[in-house]
């Protein structure tokens, strides 16, 4: 079982008789921070090395969009999913 964290007001744990946010407070999130540095950069490392094909294996494909603007639905369908009762607006004169 780990030691409980001090609490910010609490005298720290060092002996200092000083409260923990004064004395050990920036010390210890200075540790925690590069710890979680190191394990993310090993994460990264890790995946990128999971991420990278086998030898004799192709490199997967990036997915194609079919249209310009991919994101877009089909003009002919609302935002209910029902298809528009109007056809397309005539321009000009005729």
């Amino acid at each position: 079982m780990s030691e409980a964290k001090p609490g910010r007001n609490d005298q720290c744990p060092c002996g200092s008789g000083r409260k923990y946010k004064q004395c050990c407070l920036a010390k210890d999130e200075e540790a925690a921070r590069q710890a979680r540095a190191a394990l993310a950069a090993e994460a990264a490392a890790q995946a990128e090395t999971e991420a990278e094909p086998a030898a004799g294996q192709p490199a997967a494909k990036k997915p194609t969009h079919a249209g310009h603007e991919p994101w877009r639905r089909d003009s002919a369908i609302n935002t209910h999913g029902f298809r528009t009762a109007s056809g397309a607006r005539k321009i000009g004169s005729g």
